[in-house]
C-alpha cells in the first residue's frame, strides 16, 4: 500500500502587527491611590507609558483627568482600555487617537548654556520655533516652548550641540476637536 504525501500549506502572516502611538483620556475619581493603581496596571503587564499628565477637572464632583500616551498593537491597546474600564474609580476611557481628530500640546522648559556665537545661534533657533526666553543670565537661557511632541523633540535636538544642559517637559495634554467633551 502506497501513501502519497500531501503538501501542507500554512498561512503564516508575513507582516508584524503595527505598533501605533495612542493618546488615552481617562476620567477618574480624584482620590488617594487612583494614579498608583492606573500606573500599576501598566507596569504589572509590562506596558510603557510615554507621557502622563494628571489634573483635577471638576472640584465639585472630585474628578480628575489622566492623559496617557502609550504605544502598542491594536490588540494591546484594546486590552489596556478594557482593563482601565474595569477599575472601580474609572468613569470613562477615551482613545483620542481612534475616536477622531484631537489636539495635543506639550510644554517644555529648556536650559541652554553658551557664550558668543552659541548664544546668538540659540536665540535664532528659538525665534524660528517661537520659543520664549523666560530666564536669562550672562551664561544661559531658559526657553519656554509649547507645541506637538515632535516640535519639542526637534527644538531639543538642535539645542544639544549648542549647549543644552537641562530639559523639563510637562507631558501631553490632549482634547478632542468639536463640540463634545468626555
Amino acid at each position: 500500500m502506497k501513501k502519497e504525501m500531501q503538501d501542507i500549506v500554512y498561512d503564516i502572516p508575513t507582516t508584524k502587527p503595527q505598533i501605533r502611538r495612542h493618546t488615552l483620556a481617562v476620567l477618574v475619581d480624584n482620590e488617594f491611590g487612583v494614579l498608583a493603581r492606573v500606573i500599576g496596571l501598566f507596569s504589572g503587564r509590562g506596558y510603557n507609558i510615554e507621557s502622563l499628565t494628571v489634573a483635577e477637572v471638576d472640584g465639585e464632583k472630585k474628578l480628575s483627568r489622566i492623559t496617557i500616551v502609550t504605544s502598542g498593537t491594536e490588540t494591546v491597546v484594546e486590552q489596556i482600555k478594557k482593563l482601565l474600564e474595569k477599575m472601580i474609580p474609572v468613569y470613562k476611557v477615551h482613545d483620542l487617537t481612534v475616536e477622531g481628530a484631537h489636539v495635543e500640546r506639550e510644554l517644555a522648559l529648556v536650559k541652554v548654556v553658551g557664550v558668543g556665537a552659541n548664544r546668538v545661534e540659540a536665540l535664532q533657533i528659538a525665534d524660528v520655533f517661537r520659543a520664549r526666553v523666560v530666564d536669562s543670565t550672562m551664561e544661559s537661557f531658559v526657553f519656554e516652548l509649547t507645541g506637538s511632541s515632535e516640535k519639542l523633540d526637534a527644538f531639543i535636538a538642535l539645542m544639544q550641540p549648542i549647549g543644552l544642559v537641562e530639559i523639563c517637559r510637562t507631558g501631553v495634554a490632549a482634547v478632542a476637536r468639536g463640540k463634545n467633551g468626555i
